[in-house]
Parts: structure tokens; C-alpha cells; sequence
């Protein structure tokens, strides 16, 4: 009798990422893998890696060093963007059996099978420009919400950004497509997708990167709105020149589409702006902010904004803070610049010493904490519905209320994964 061999899975970075590991673990599961935790042994290890940070490297070896005490004999599998940008490196980390670049991730069970222990380090990896195809993925069987990719890739070109070296060109899947994965995921009983890509509003391109689908974001937000079985659906992130009045209009009137932007600002100075390649000025940004509290007052707005950019001066770093003090957003993801290796960004002059940077961070955390209080407080005294997850947390369970503010109480077994009206 042949014994059944296991795996594992530790996912590094974003939404994209959990949603594209769940599908190598199905993937997986379907060739009679068993699916273990990254802390037990198993007999594959595969560690799905980021890029945005400069931690990437020293993640992948803490993860691979763990799994060296433990496990010694255990495949490791090293995939993700960081191994699309960095694979010889990765190779080189002691205990690395298989790197898998953007092209060859869902090929993973072929690559196993054909890996033996004890080989030399296999890249399997190919040139960004030559990735054109789109593998659809979600999330399943982890929480109360999944993580649905519609969208790959980016053609925007900012200046310290890995992400169109790391997955390509903009790719999307069809609605059609969209369609049948929501409705799939409906059978498992989740309540809430969260659609999630590099670049959602730049959905419709198709898998070669061109626009030949003819589809358009706003259109997959209507057909969804319409699919039975999803209660709710939430937008990741979506660039500020991409969000358009037709969206935010859209959005306020429907009861599915919940009222929470993530909107990317990275700067509040027009100068830093144009020095990272974005595609808008603040002014932009702060009409669309104001649109949608005009319409939805309730809803919840968050910010990337990244400190410390080249040629940030406390000057300009003031213009960011006082932007975003004055603007009625709920919380913001600060980001502390790092250089990334063949970005436009590590050739500008006036770097920002790294102890300015932590302190900026500093600065906007403390604001975000401010903001999201104040928000809160906003709140009080509506009734809001909560989508509880299934988690029982030492007799305490988490939740978000459609506003994407976070609620726990006492674990009620009748609220799991049910959503509740909840008086703030």
C-alpha cells in the first residue's frame, strides 16, 4: 500500500497570494496530497513568497530553517513572486529542493513528481515578458470569506514597484468566468467574496493582455450584484484614476457591494507623486474621497500611503500629513520605502536616511489611529450588519460589521459564519 504524502503551506504578502495558495492546495489535494499545518512534519513544504517588502529574503530562510530542524528530509518548494525575481538566489538557500517562478506555480504537481530528494536545486522559471495566461483562484475551507482573483498582473510602470517584474502583464479572467467561480464558491455556504487582483480596475484585458474580452470592472460588479447564494462581496483595492463616479454610484446603491474602499494614495505631494510614476494628483484623489462620503457618509475609506520615498523632505512629508489629516478616511496601511533591486527609484539622489523613515511611519500610524477612532465614534448609535466568523478565540469571536469595522463579543455557536444586526 502506497502511504499518502502530505503537505504544507505557509503564505507570505497579500490577498492574491492566500487566494492562488488555495488553489495549489486543491491542486494538491486532488493528487491524493493530505493537507497538514506548517508546524506539523510533512513530506512537502511549500512556501508562497512576496516581493512589496524587503524582508522577503530573510522570511524565505527563517521558514526554510525551520523546516531544516524539523523535517531535514522534507521536499521544500519555494514559489510567489520573490522566486519569479530572485530564483538563483532562493537556489541557493540550504534546503531549497524546487523553485517555481509566475509561469510554473500551478504546474507544481507535475514538478513533484518529477523531483527527487537529494537532486540539485531545480529552477523552473521563464522570462516575465513570456507570461500571458490567467489561472483563476479563491480561497476555500479557511474562514468565512474567500479570496476570489479576477485580475493578474499590471502595465503601470511605478517607480518602486517589483509587482510587473514579479506577474506580468494585466490579465484578467471573463465574467463569465467570475460568475461560475462565485457561484461555486456558494455551495461551500462562505457569505462574503472578496475580489481581489494587482490591479481590479484594469480588469478586462485578456489573458494575452489585451483588451479583447471588451469587459470592464464595473460590468463584473453588475453581473455579480445579480449572482444567488453571496450575500457579500467586498473590493480589495482600487487605484484612485480607476474608481470611477459610475463605481462609487454603483456601489451606494446596491445591496451586495459592500460600502469599503481601499483606495492606494501612496503620497499626499503632487511632487513625490510624479516621482513614483503615479497615474493622478491629489486633487483627484481627494474628489473621489469626497464623492463617496457625499453618498455614503458610512462608508469606510483606507489608504496606502508609503513614507520615506527619495527626495521626501520633511517639507513634502508635511503636505502628506496635513492631506491626509484633512481627508475622511478610516484608517491607513503606512508603508516605510525600501529599495527594490532594478526599480527607476533606487537611481534617484536625496535617499531618505532610514531613521527619518521609521519615524515618519510613526507619524501616519499614530494619525490612522486617530482616524479609525474618529470613524468609530462616527458610527455610534447605527445598526450595522456583522458577518461573525467561525473561530472560537479563547470564548471570544471576531467579526466586521459591512463598513469593515471589526466587532468582538462573546463566541455564540448560532453566529458562526451567520450575519448579525448589531446596534454600535
Amino acid at each position: 500500500m502506497v502511504k499518502q504524502r502530505s503537505v504544507a503551506f505557509h503564505t507570505l504578502g497579500c490577498k492574491l497570494n492566500f487566494s492562488e495558495t488555495s488553489t495549489i492546495t486543491r491542486l494538491l489535494e486532488q493528487e491524493g496530497f493530505e493537507k497538514k499545518s506548517f508546524d506539523d512534519v510533512a513530506d512537502v513544504y511549500v512556501i508562497n513568497t512576496c516581493s512589496v517588502t524587503d524582508n522577503a529574503d530573510k522570511e524565505c530562510r527563517h521558514l526554510v530553517r525551520r523546516i531544516q530542524r524539523k523535517a531535514p528530509e522534507s521536499m521544500v518548494v519555494i514559489t510567489g513572486c520573490y522566486a519569479q525575481l530572485k530564483p538563483t538566489e532562493i537556489a541557493e538557500i540550504p534546503g531549497v529542493d524546487l523553485v517555481l517562478g509566475a509561469a510554473e506555480k500551478f504546474n507544481i504537481v507535475q514538478h513533484i513528481a518529477d523531483f527527487t530528494k537529494g537532486d540539485s536545486t531545480k529552477i523552473c522559471s521563464c522570462d516575465i515578458e513570456t507570461v500571458t495566461g490567467f489561472n483563476a483562484s479563491y480561497s476555500a475551507n479557511d474562514r468565512t470569506r474567500t479570496f476570489l482573483k479576477v485580475q493578474d498582473g499590471c502595465d503601470y510602470s511605478c517607480s518602486f514597484c517589483t509587482i510587473p517584474m514579479a506577474r506580468g502583464k494585466s490579465r484578467s479572467d471573463t465574467i463569465e468566468n467570475v460568475l461560475n467561480n462565485a457561484r461555486e464558491i456558494a455551495k461551500s455556504a462562505v457569505k462574503e467574496i472578496v475580489l481581489t487582483g494587482v490591479n481590479l480596475g484594469d480588469f478586462g484585458k485578456g489573458p494575452d493582455g489585451n483588451k479583447k474580452n471588451n469587459e470592464t470592472f464595473f460590468q463584473l460588479l453588475q453581473a455579480l450584484d445579480e449572482v444567488e447564494g453571496i450575500e457579500r462581496y467586498r473590493i480589495s483595492s482600487i487605484e484612485p484614476n480607476l474608481l470611477s463616479e459610475e463605481i462609487i454610484q454603483f456601489v451606494a446603491k446596491s445591496k451586495k457591494i459592500m460600502p469599503h474602499f481601499h483606495v492606494p494614495l501612496q503620497s499626499g505631494s503632487n511632487t513625490i507623486l510624479g516621482q513614483m510614476k503615479r497615474r493622478y494628483k491629489r486633487e483627484l484623489y481627494a474628489d473621489r474621497v469626497a464623492l463617496i462620503k457625499s453618498i455614503m457618509p458610512h462608508c469606510a475609506i483606507g489608504v496606502d500611503v508609503i513614507v520615506g520615498f527619495p527626495g521626501e523632505t520633511d517639507e513634502l512629508f508635511e503636505e502628506t500629513h496635513q492631506f491626509l489629516h484633512q481627508l475622511d478616511v478610516s484608517y491607513l496601511h503606512v508603508f516605510t520605502y525600501s529599495e527594490r533591486p532594478n526599480t527607476p527609484a533606487i537611481e534617484l539622489s536625496q535617499v531618505v536616511p532610514v531613521h527619518v523613515r521609521n519615524e515618519r511611519n510613526k507619524v501616519l500610524r499614530n494619525l490612522s489611529f486617530k482616524k479609525l477612532q474618529f470613524f468609530t465614534q462616527q458610527q455610534q448609535g447605527q445598526t450595522r450588519k456583522v458577518l461573525f466568523e467561525i473561530f472560537n478565540k479563547q470564548g471570544m469571536m471576531e467579526g466586521y460589521t459591512d463598513n469593515y469595522l471589526r466587532i468582538t463579543t462573546p463566541y455564540r455557536t448560532e453566529w458562526a459564519n451567520q450575519i448579525v444586526e448589531w446596534a454600535l
